[in-house]
């Protein structure tokens, strides 16, 4: 079986998708990845890796950090959808080469459903998020923690086909310049293909942190988080000595989270909540979420960033913006968790870090200031979170992701080949 993955993003994105292409290739199928450069170093040496995205993901690197929030997203979408234009053609250039048998796609890379329906092979939607199968257990992931009922939750779920339908004329380009008949529906539902067919749906997190509802359909597959296995990683001596120093410290980083307060007040912030709790701190800048430079404090180490799967479980405890991979790698560690979510699925990670018990209340940016020394006494002197946390990491920890994937689409390409 070839099996020909594309999805886009920074390195955390990555992961979970060379974890799979690296499960596909030790199974002894042939496995493609279509992915920005510079993430040669994640990918099993068995896996043929295809250029795509990498124009994009520098424009999105130098745009985020800059936003103030909502009101600039216009100027975020006119800077990137000429590199989304080049992105489409770059994965098409990848299916040429693989010819594959199946095509794996991330909705970000939007072309994946039409390649995959003019080479006549299953297109399989994946993204670590219940974001696309509709339920009544909960409404669409970006509407956070709120329940409106499960008609009203379900009905949640058309908002989805709002977030391609400004690309319908780029991808109409497309399907006539390949040859496609018709033009890309707008409004198309993202379950469907081009045909009517149902589409197959992998959501690499756990069970245990999202349960499956009862009402999926048997094309909606929870696998358990796709982690990647990566080589032993060497810490620079200076946090290497520090975490040899005394007690094991709280993690606190943003990623690229710029929006709302400053990146210098951020940091000022997080310094001040650390002392007002004599906790030892690893401040991580990321890439514009908080401010550089060495701390005042030498109870504070601030560094650029550092593997999470080294680093969380050497932590207390950690608290981030709740992304989906930061997310999964503080339970996986067993480390109780405190979410500060500034958009799109972060409140939704952040409630469920919370409902499962392995963390407080998120808080929201604009309250950080305010409440950050109260939620880190909260997040380390809460019992019941560390013990919570430990043990859905151990639950974690115990799941195959990957073969469970992997089981998964030699289904349905058995199931295509058997219907050829």
């Amino acid at each position: 079986m070839r099996v020909l993955i594309m999805t886009f993003g920074t390195r955390g994105d990555i992961q979970p998708y060379a974890a799979l292409a690296g499960r596909l290739a030790a199974a002894g199928h042939e496995a493609h990845l279509a992915v920005p450069e510079g993430f040669e170093d994640l990918l099993a040496p068995e896996v043929i890796v295809h250029p795509a995205g990498s124009e994009m993901l520098r424009l999105v690197q130098e745009v985020l950090p800059e936003l103030s929030g909502a009101r600039d997203a216009p100027k975020t979408f006119r800077t990137i959808k000429t590199a989304m234009r080049g992105h489409v053609q770059e994965t098409w250039a990848a299916a040429r080469e693989a010819q594959p048998d199946l095509i794996v796609f991330h909705p970000k890379c939007l072309a994946g459903p039409h390649i995959a329906e003019l080479l006549g092979v299953p297109a399989v939607l994946s993204l670590p998020l219940p974001f696309y199968t509709p339920t009544g257990a909960h409404p669409v992931p970006f509407l956070g923690r709120a329940s409106f009922g499960r008609a009203g939750n379900r009905a949640s779920y058309r908002l989805i086909r709002l977030a391609t339908a400004a690309y319908g004329g780029m991808l109409s380009d497309f399907r006539a310049q390949v040859g496609l008949p018709g033009r890309a529906r707008r409004l198309a539902d993202p379950l469907r293909a081009h045909d009517g067919s149902p589409v197959h749906t992998l959501y690499p997190y756990s069970r245990h942190v999202v349960p499956v509802p009862s009402d999926y359909p048997a094309t909606a597959h929870v696998t358990g988080y796709w982690f990647l296995e990566e080589p032993a990683w060497e810490p620079p001596a200076e946090l290497q000595e520090f975490l040899d120093a005394g007690e094991p410290p709280v993690y606190l980083g943003f990623g690229s989270m710029g929006f709302g307060q400053g990146a210098d007040e951020r940091r000022e912030t997080i310094l001040q909540a650390l002392e007002r709790c004599s906790l030892r701190g690893i401040v991580a800048t990321g890439w514009g979420g908080i401010a550089g430079g060495a701390s005042p404090s030498r109870d504070v180490l601030v560094i650029d960033g550092a593997p999470h799967d080294w680093l969380f479980p050497r932590m207390r405890a950690v608290v981030h913006h709740g992304g989906a991979g930061s997310t999964a790698a503080g339970l996986r560690a067993g480390r109780p968790t405190l979410v500060v979510p500034f958009l799109g699925d972060q409140p939704f990670w952040g409630g469920r870090v919370q409902d499962i018990g392995a963390g407080p209340a998120p808080i929201p940016p604009r309250a950080l200031e305010r409440r950050l020394a109260d939620g880190l006494d909260e997040l380390t002197g809460t019992p019941l979170f560390a013990r919570r946390a430990e043990a859905v990491g151990a639950e974690l920890r115990a799941e195959d992701g990957p073969g469970v994937a992997v089981d998964v689409l030699e289904r349905i390409a058995a199931g295509a080949a058997g219907a050829a």
